[in-house]
């Protein structure tokens, strides 16, 4: 009588445990979902801050980033070359033109040297002693003859010259150097070594080619 009567009040004990067992679960289930949720939401607004963060100093280094001075030679003579004892009054006149191309960035020079060479040794140069500063889209006029002392023109070397003129062109590469400087608003960079080469031609007139003129020159640090 007993053990009949105990039956339905053990599963009914069962099914009460199963109820309460499932509401619990499904509490725990729902709270590790909000946990989840707001984990990945978190996870989210990080990473759209440090993506909009990032995209913020890639815009400021874009438009902040130092490009190099732009060397252009504008003119180029020799016109020596053309005269019969053209050695005795040789001279190198050149003309560059140094463009500071930066949109906010002024560039200070220091002291400027012009290095003319012909197969690769120098046959005159001359330093352009005082520092300047170019302000963002400027262009500095960089001119002046080389003679008497600052051009060491051998008759071997000129002779060589001539050799070269009779077959058309004489080559000569004109080289700038200078230490110079960025500024930022109030910001200014350490100094960095700055070379310019420009490849020039002139004909048997003395005169730079027509294709040759106005070409920009490589520019690099070191």
């Amino acid at each position: 009588m007993y053990a009949r009567n105990e039956l339905p009040i053990q599963a009914s004990r069962e099914n009460s445990f199963k109820r309460h067992h499932s509401a619990r679960y499904y509490a725990h289930r729902v709270k590790e979902s909000l946990t989840t949720r707001v984990s990945k939401l978190i996870c989210a607004i990080f990473l759209a801050l440090l993506f909009l963060t990032g995209l913020i100093f890639f815009i400021l280094w874009l438009s902040l980033r130092p490009h190099r001075p732009r060397f252009h030679i504008h003119d180029f003579s020799i016109p020596a070359i053309a005269q019969p004892n053209g050695f005795e009054n040789a001279q190198i006149n050149y003309d560059v033109n140094a463009r500071n191309a930066n949109q906010a960035i002024g560039v200070y020079y220091d002291a400027l040297e012009v290095t003319v060479k012909f197969e690769g040794q120098s046959v005159g140069g001359s330093s352009i002693l005082f520092p300047f500063y170019q302000e963002p889209k400027n262009t500095t006029i960089l001119a002046g003859t080389l003679s008497g002392a600052s051009l060491n023109v051998t008759n071997q070397s000129w002779q060589k010259f001539l050799d070269s003129k009779s077959r058309e062109t004489v080559g000569f590469q004109l080289d700038v150097t200078s230490s110079i400087r960025f500024k930022v608003s109030s910001w200014t960079s350490k100094r960095h070594r700055m070379h310019a080469n420009c490849l020039i031609r002139v004909g048997s007139d003395g005169l730079i080619l027509a294709a040759d003129k106005d070409t920009r020159c490589p520019v690099y640090f070191s």
